[in-house]
C-alpha cells in the first residue's frame, strides 16, 4: 500500500513542479494559469532544479521496486519510462528542440500508469511448487 501511494506522490510532485515551470514548458503554464496557480511561477527555479528531479527520482526507485516485487513485464517496463524520460529530459536532453515534447509525453505517460495502478492493479505474484 505504501508503494502505491508513494507512486502517487512521485507522479503528483511531478506535475506540480512542472506546472510552475510556466517559461520552459509553455502548455502546463498556460494549465496553470486556467486552474489559479499561476502564482507557482515564483518558484521556478526551485521547482525544475530541486523538486522535479527529486520527485520524478521518488517515482522511479519506487516503480523499479514494484516491478521488481510483481515480476509484470510491461507494466514495469511502462511505470520505468516515465520517470526515466523526465530525467533525461531535464538533464542530457534538454538542449534538443524535441525535448519538450518527450517531457509531455512522460508525464502523462506517468498520469497513465498511476491510474491504471488504480483501476486495474496487478496481482500479487503465485508461487507454484
Amino acid at each position: 500500500m505504501i508503494n502505491k501511494l508513494l507512486d502517487k506522490v512521485g507522479s503528483g510532485g511531478v506535475w506540480l513542479a512542472a506546472l510552475s515551470c510556466t517559461a520552459c514548458f509553455p502548455a502546463l503554464g498556460s494549465l496553470a494559469s486556467a486552474l489559479g496557480l499561476g502564482f507557482l511561477s515564483h518558484f521556478e527555479g526551485i521547482a525544475v532544479n530541486t523538486v522535479l528531479p527529486l520527485f520524478a527520482s521518488l517515482a522511479l526507485l519506487v516503480n523499479l521496486y514494484n516491478w521488481y516485487q510483481y515480476k509484470n513485464l510491461i507494466r514495469g517496463i511502462l511505470s520505468v519510462i516515465g520517470p526515466i524520460a523526465v530525467l533525461l529530459t531535464l538533464y542530457p536532453l534538454w538542449q534538443y528542440e524535441w525535448s519538450t515534447y518527450l517531457f509531455y509525453f512522460s508525464i502523462t505517460l506517468m498520469v497513465v500508469m498511476s491510474i491504471t495502478d488504480i483501476v486495474k492493479p496487478v496481482r500479487e505474484p503465485v508461487c507454484k511448487l
